[in-house]
């Protein structure tokens, strides 16, 4: 499974365009059809042949995004959309007591969170989490829909310091144990997704670990992808390597790596609609050739 991930909502107008505060009106038609243009890189890697319309997909959001949604159904690719409320350091819902609601109206694949969870955190903004996220879970479970759960993990100050205030170096020498306490504990208060977003894994036993703990005590149906997060197409490629050749990963849900460029290409009008689209397309198919090779 191939996810092309443009679900962002705040941090799509920051980085894309500049926004400080709410966006105007004009700026969110912009927005919008900037998420179409990201779409039609989609469309275009299917006409190039690249990816089954089974196995493609998009990530994105209803509050720019609701015509490629509707779109992208119509086109019969995976369709993820999120249920968060964007830029929170502890989950909760979009649309608040509507969530509900909205996930019925757009019918997506899977309903997906993202979630930023330190075991070693705030300890009572992770128990906030678990119980809403035992919620969504059963209820998605108990109306028959499925359930992408991204995981974030973002070091503590005192993390942090044992890294010497190395990002790269908390990434690859704390964090792999930390996802795994983190799907324990979701597990343990019940919440079940059926596939886990997770960020990159540099090495191998890592990687088989965090698949083996997702998939343990008959969830045989759950799976997991990996996460793009704005790093180099180099650092990338590796995580897809590892990803790809552990059992239990199915793909990747890559975003700003594969869009951004050509986005912001577009609105500077150095690429054309079509030369955008194009670029789109061959940076999400290179991204799949790493991981089919792999």
């Amino acid at each position: 499974m191939f996810l092309l991930a443009f679900d962002h909502r705040g941090v799509f107008a920051r980085t894309i365009f500049g926004t400080t505060g709410e966006p105007t009106p004009e700026q969110e038609v912009l927005m919008a059809d900037a998420k179409h243009l990201i779409f039609e890189g989609v469309r275009r890697a299917a006409q190039l042949g690249g990816v089954p319309a089974g196995q493609a997909g998009v990530l994105v959001d209803e509050l720019y995004g609701a015509r490629v949604a509707r779109d992208a159904k119509a086109d019969g690719l995976v369709l993820v959309m999120p249920v968060e409320a964007p830029d929170r350091a502890v989950f909760d819902y979009a649309y608040g007591d509507r969530w509900r609601e909205h996930v019925e109206e757009f019918e997506p694949t899977f309903a997906k969170v993202l979630v930023r969870y330190n075991a070693d955190g705030d300890a009572e903004g992770n128990a906030i989490q678990a119980a809403r996220l035992a919620e969504l879970s059963s209820w998605l479970r108990s109306t028959g829909r499925k359930f992408l759960f991204e995981l974030i993990v973002p070091a503590t100050e005192a993390q942090l310091a044992a890294a010497g205030g190395d990002v790269e170096r908390y990434e690859r020498e704390q964090r792999p144990a930390l996802i795994l306490r983190a799907i324990e504990a979701m597990q343990a208060a019940d919440v079940e997704p059926d596939v886990w977003k997770l960020e990159g894994l540099d090495d191998p036993a890592d990687a088989q670990a965090a698949a083996t703990l997702a998939r343990s005590e008959g969830r045989d149906h759950v799976v997991c992808t990996i996460l793009g997060a704005g790093a180099s197409d180099e650092r990338v490629d590796h995580w897809l390597r590892t990803a790809a050749a552990t059992p239990g990963f199915v793909g990747f849900a890559i975003g700003r790596s594969i869009w951004a460029d050509a986005v912001r290409g577009h609105l500077a009008q150095t690429l054309t609609r079509a030369e955008a689209a194009e670029r789109i397309a061959t940076n999400y198919l290179r991204f799949v050739d790493v991981f089919r090779a792999a």
